[in-house]
């Protein structure tokens, strides 16, 4: 009997023994790829022999020291690697250990920041429908995923929520693309101008949207005029890249190919590529001089932020990533891109196959005329899930996808570095589960 909390009380998950490249293997030895990357995390794979080397040189030197006393080499250099190469005014960087904590860590620096201002109203946030930003109570109340907010609403902060900019289930037949992004991104001003902009202090989204929709990109022009949106009424403009971001759709950030910049980001996931737990909050020099003049300190923190260890993993990813890996993602992406299409373009239950690089989303619908979703009760995703864990396909489907309650999505999210055979193999274990469940 396992005394671990699970996640599921009814589950039995097989033991993860080792991993080798793209693959996990179990106990039993039995091997599973790893076409979700587990939540968008393993970009460089399971057994990266540069990024262990880095972990165990730092233990050699030291693990740990509290940041409330000491910095760190490692803390700093990756620092320095993240601001040279991101885009904008990002100036300074807040590592934490996760995605949640990144998001965290965001709000709170944006409510100091107007405190320090002299603004102390700028309190309301807003975000999107069908987003996710994390599970602690302040990124659970900002996302707008219906199921994991439901039995914790009465312990969240009030959080206005607009439209997803959600094309497939959108935009109408009498507008262009262009117009639809314009219309939903106008729900912001709308909402801004109903609570009062002086009470509003943020606007957070995801540039392409991950776990909650199913890897929905936005079309041209949408984060435009949100920037614009938010510049016209003094609102910070949060980008949540935890599960989107570190060269998952192509780029290193993925905001940079919406040619915006955002006040504050969030990075996680594959910035340690799951070698250590390590999550990034950056912000603007002008962010950072509001408190620097003022209070001169940030009332936040963590006992393991900037840990030197989690820091050396992520270096050593970041170095890869930036070093040329990241010129993959884009190629290999469009190649997952035509063999999905190929195999399930015309599928009757796929409705649309969609996302950036190396992070795809599968709609699975009932009627591919319609759009009409599943009956929920039926438990699609979780079924997709398991037909394909058991061919040997890691994959991360999801219902809800429609409204928080109707609608089914696969999410793929495979290592950088796969190959073209993996791209076959990703087709063909999909097949099969398709095969099992339809």
């Amino acid at each position: 009997m396992s005394h671990v909390f699970p996640r599921h009380t009814k589950a039995n998950p097989p033991v993860a023994e080792s991993g080798d490249g793209c693959y996990i293997i179990d106990k039993t030895g039995k091997k599973y790829f790893d076409g979700s990357g587990g939540a968008a995390v393993s970009c460089l794979g399971h057994s990266d022999p540069d990024v262990t080397k880095a972990i165990k040189d730092q233990i050699d030197h030291i693990a740990f020291a509290h940041t409330g006393f000491f910095t760190s080499e490692p803390a700093e250099e990756l620092a320095d690697l993240l601001i040279s190469h991101a885009p904008g005014n990002l100036d300074r960087v807040y590592f934490v250990s996760g995605g949640s904590e990144a998001v965290e860590a965001a709000l709170k620096l944006a409510r100091q920041y107007f405190l320090e201002k002299g603004e102390p109203s700028r309190h309301r946030v807003i975000a999107r429908r069908q987003s996710y930003h994390g599970n602690t109570l302040g990124a659970l109340a900002t996302g707008g995923n219906q199921w994991r907010r439901e039995p914790f609403a009465p312990l969240m902060i009030d959080t206005s929520h607009i439209s997803p900019c959600y094309e497939y289930r959108g935009r109408r037949d009498d507008e262009t693309a262009f117009e639809y992004g314009q219309r939903v991104a106008g729900e912001l001003e709308t909402e801004i101008l109903r609570l009062g902009p002086e009470n509003v202090m943020a606007f957070v989204a995801e540039p392409v949207v991950g776990a909650t929709a199913g890897a929905v990109p936005p079309v041209e022009g949408y984060f435009k005029r949100i920037r614009e949106i938010c510049d016209a009424h003094g609102i910070l403009l949060i980008l949540d890249e935890v599960m989107c971001g570190m060269g998952r759709t192509g780029t290193l950030f993925a905001h940079e190919q919406d040619g915006v910049s955002p006040d504050i980001l969030c990075v996680a996931k594959g910035l340690g590529a799951g070698y250590q737990p390590i999550g990034a909050m950056l912000c603007t020099s002008e962010i950072y001089a509001a408190l620097e003049s003022g209070s001169g300190f940030f009332q936040h923190g963590h006992t393991y932020i900037g840990h030197p260890t989690a820091c050396a993993a992520a270096l050593a990813v970041f170095k890869k990533l930036s070093g040329g890996l990241v010129g993959r993602v884009s190629p290999m992406g469009e190649k997952l891109d035509g063999a999905l299409t190929t195999a399930f373009g015309q599928h009757p239950h796929v409705g649309d196959i969609r996302g950036r690089g190396l992070f795809r989303g599968i709609e699975l619908v009932e009627d591919r005329a319609t759009k009409a979703p599943f009956d929920p009760a039926r438990g699609l995703n979780k079924a997709v899930k398991k037909a394909a864990f058991e061919a040997g396909l890691i994959c991360y489907p999801m219902g809800g996808t429609v409204d928080g309650v109707r609608g089914d999505h696969i999410l793929l999210a495979p290592p950088f570095i796969l190959e073209d055979s993996h791209v076959d193999e990703i087709t063909d274990k999909l097949d099969q589960a398709f095969r099992s469940v339809f």
